[in-house]
């Protein structure tokens, strides 16, 4: 085998960047897209209704035509000639209504006035232009139809100039014409909403009000209608009225100049813009709710999952199983191995746990793989006879224990990590289910040993809630997937017959437990087999250790994927563990996020209360299967306390970590082993009273 440098199997790599620049580019455009839609979509600072008027118009407008312009503070007014309608619609553009009319309008070949709301045009730029095109006129009817009046100026300000942007980028023009919402006639126009037409009548529009409905249309008149199906019921009614000379918009009707203009390149840009702003935030919209509903499913189906089998877990111990009592007591001699690379801080701990074992027969191999500091010199001074260092130059640990069991001297072998700290009676109860001629490897129970700061609370509680009673399923169901580094055990010979240890992946634990399977060996969990390990103390720590884990097991995932084809222990485990892999490791977490920014976006822009009452409902939920399964396997529920605060940092990190991973693996990037830095605090609890039996009390 071709050994690396140490440089090259240790050396912190670089993660690969690409991706994030990518990210950094996109995210905010689809939160700025996001949060566009709840503004405008839920009129956010917007009023659907309107205050009592408590001052009138103007006199000279109150008694003036439907056509309002405001010049230095003079109201000048105008109306329709005699038997000129000028048909005005409001809103819109509706996708069933809006083309209705416009073939009706054609029919008669007539011309209207368009009022669009800018959110709507910006959602059918293709009826916008189609109005244009086929020679009717475009006003505004602000962005969403807020009322203008209780608006704040902020909010005034953005419903216009929203919706001349929607206007330029559906049909390249800006228009001169406003009609308020909630207002009809010129004297609707009173108290703020006044105040509101002279400030866009400032900014250069001209004010369309609507005529009385009483007054007919002999006389001329504006005539008002939103765009549904009573509006087409009047308009072909008043199309086929005899008495009416000419059908025409409001600019021409009242002899003003049109009020379109072109816009610039720039300002259609811009225009664009707001529309790709708007259909991705509707498009984001709308696959977070369905991404949100398989999110939620998958993650309650989850939950029962894991209490349905840990139930079914403790119910079978007290039936047969590997290393059930009637079996026979394995008390064969054992070689633990425990490779090592720069582990000085722990090393020592480790070996005196194993040595202080209620377990003899054993043979501790510590294989240095090419350290730099003095961790094979603590190990090679502890004085007994049982322990045995090898030094080797760098190579991995995957190298490191096939080194350590071509020394192995027994046909047990268990593996363990340099910063572990074995419980006394950890090693029997391990091996126990070896009694059963069909298991090849068991993997035991770790448990976070320095978990006094607030990220190792968070650690202590994925390992009981999330690892712990994961493997108490897998084991029902016959698809363990990984045997643990830190505390597992194996048949040498089961070993031996997949070719040792592979360095195919980062997660080389991962790889040979599917291995096994393949090679026809069942895994099993031995919840007594207790051993403390040390986790990360810093969130780059963390971040390093858990991309490790999730890439390699996707690279193991990927090697043996055929295991889904086969039959035997091998199918069981690739359709059973690989399928619940792929769903709840990758596919659940990739997902979840949604369901975090959708709750955020629901307190926004929806129901506050709803969106608190679906996320705590779900918190309660976690709560209640955390609670259950740290009391299964016997550590105090007082560490909830921690949780909902994980929901908040920890959760989101380990997302990115499966994003990132995900990503990598796609991209066909290949890492480098990292490795943590060591304190030498995984015997931090040991000498606690914390009981460790997994039955719970009846």
């Amino acid at each position: 085998m071709r050994r690396r440098s140490q440089r090259g199997r240790h050396a912190q790599s670089r993660d690969p960047r690409g991706h994030w620049l990518l990210l950094i580019l996109v995210l905010p455009v689809l939160f700025g897209s996001l949060l566009f839609e709840g503004w405008t979509t839920h009129e956010v600072d917007a009023a659907k209704t309107r205050r009592d008027c408590t001052t009138p118009v103007p006199r000279a407008v109150a008694e003036g035509g439907p056509v309002v312009r405001i010049n230095g503070g003079t109201a000048e007014s105008a109306a329709m000639p005699a038997r000129t309608v000028a048909l005005t619609y409001d809103g819109g553009p509706d996708p069933v209504w809006t083309p209705r009319l416009l073939d009706l309008l054609r029919r008669h070949h007539a011309h209207a006035t368009f009022f669009l709301r800018g959110a709507e045009a910006a959602e059918r730029p293709d009826l916008v232009r189609r109005i244009r095109a086929e020679g009717h006129e475009i006003g505004s009817n602000t962005y969403t139809g807020a009322a203008m009046g209780e608006a704040s100026p902020l909010r005034a300000h953005l419903e216009l100039s929203l919706t001349q942007k929607a206007l330029a980028g559906s049909a390249g023009i800006h228009t001169r014409l406003l009609r308020a919402p909630l207002t009809s006639a010129v004297d609707t126009m009173c108290g703020p909403e006044w105040r509101a037409a002279r400030d866009a009548a400032g900014q250069g529009y001209t004010l369309v009000a609507a005529d009385r409905w009483f007054r007919k249309p002999a006389q001329g008149v504006v005539r008002q209608y939103a765009q549904t199906r009573t509006a087409y019921e009047g308009t072909e009614k008043l199309l086929g009225d005899r008495n009416v000379k000419e059908f025409t918009t409001v600019t021409a009707g009242a002899g003003l100049p049109r009020a379109e203009r072109p816009v610039s390149v720039l300002e259609r840009w811009q225009g664009t813009g707001l529309i790709w702003a708007q259909a991705i935030g509707h498009a984001l919209v709308s696959i977070m709710t369905w991404v949100l509903g398989i999110a939620g499913a998958l993650g309650v189906l989850r939950l029962a999952l894991l209490v349905l089998f840990a139930r079914a877990h403790v119910r079978r111990l007290t039936r047969f199983r590997p290393g059930a009592p009637w079996l026979r007591e394995v008390t064969d001699p054992v070689t633990v191995l425990v490779p090592a690379y720069n582990e000085e801080a722990g090393i020592e701990s480790t070996v005196r746990s194993l040595l202080a074992s209620s377990y003899r027969q054993l043979q501790i191999i510590v294989i240095d793989d090419g350290s730099t500091d003095r961790t094979a010199d603590l190990a090679t001074w502890i004085d007994d006879p049982r322990v045995q260092v090898i030094r080797q130059a760098n190579a991995g640990k995957a190298a490191a224990l096939n080194t350590g069991l071509t020394h192995a001297m027994y046909d047990i072998v268990v593996m363990v990590d340099a910063d572990t700290v074995f419980e006394p009676d950890a090693v029997h109860r391990l091996i126990q289910p070896l009694a059963h001629p069909a298991v090849g490897a068991v993997s035991g129970n770790t448990k976070v040993g320095n978990r006094r700061g607030l990220l190792g609370r968070w650690q202590h509680l994925e390992y009981v809630f999330g690892f712990n009673l994961d493997r108490r399923m897998f084991e029902v169901l016959e698809c363990m997937p990984t045997v643990p580094g830190a505390i597992g055990a194996f048949r040498r010979d089961a070993l031996l017959g997949v070719g040792g240890v592979s360095e195919d992946t980062l997660a080389e634990d991962t790889d040979l437990t599917m291995a096994l399977w393949e090679a026809g060996w069942r895994v099993v969990y031995e919840e007594n087999a207790i051993a403390w390990t040390e986790v990360p103390t810093s969130l780059r720590q963390l971040w390093r250790q858990r991309y490790r884990w999730c890439y390699g097991t996707l690279q193991a995932m990927w090697k043996h994927r055929r295991a889904t084809v086969e039959v035997g222990p091998a199918g069981r485990f690739g359709r059973r563990g690989l399928s619940y892999l792929t769903l709840f490791q990758v596919v659940l977490p990739l997902l979840a996020p949604a369901v975090d920014v959708f709750a955020l976006y629901g307190a926004l822009f929806r129901s506050p209360v709803q969106s608190a009452g679906v996320w705590l409902g779900f918190l309660a939920l976690q709560l209640a299967v955390a609670g259950y399964a740290l009391r299964l396997d016997g550590e105090r529920v007082r560490a909830l306390w921690s949780m909902p605060f994980q929901l908040f940092v920890y959760r989101q990190l380990m997302y990115l970590v499966v994003i990132q991973s995900v990503v990598a693996f796609l991209l066909g990037t290949r890492l480098k082993w990292q490795r943590m830095h060591r304190s030498g605090t995984a015997a931090e609890q040991i000498g606690q009273p914390v009981a460790y039996g997994s039955l719970p009390s009846r």
